[in-house]
């Protein structure tokens, strides 16, 4: 009875073993930065914006940004307050037009 229980505590020991090697790193600090900062050609490619676009959003104020060494950098939540405060609703026409 104790060399099974040794070996299924062995066995135990080497499955959380394995387990820390494969499982991901937690809080690295890149981590930290994914889903909220994306460059430049990220915002070009999910708004279907052309460069221009993205140049004047910044100029106007409308889009905050970063930079570093000449590339742009843009908070995703930006995007979307960006994209919040542009929304326009045609419920009320829809909802107008069929009653």
């Amino acid at each position: 009875m104790y060399e099974i229980r040794q070996a299924l505590l062995k066995i135990s020991e080497d499955i959380n073993e394995i387990k820390s090697k494969i499982a991901p790193p937690k809080n690295s600090s890149t981590d930290k930065l994914k889903g909220e900062w994306i460059d430049g050609q990220d915002v070009l490619l999910a708004l279907n914006i052309s460069k221009r676009t993205l140049q004047t959003l910044r100029d106007s104020k409308k889009l905050p940004y970063s930079r570093i060494n000449g590339k742009f950098y843009y908070k995703v939540s930006d995007i979307e307050a960006l994209l919040e405060k542009n929304y326009r609703s045609n419920l009320s026409n829809w909802i107008g037009d069929e009653y």
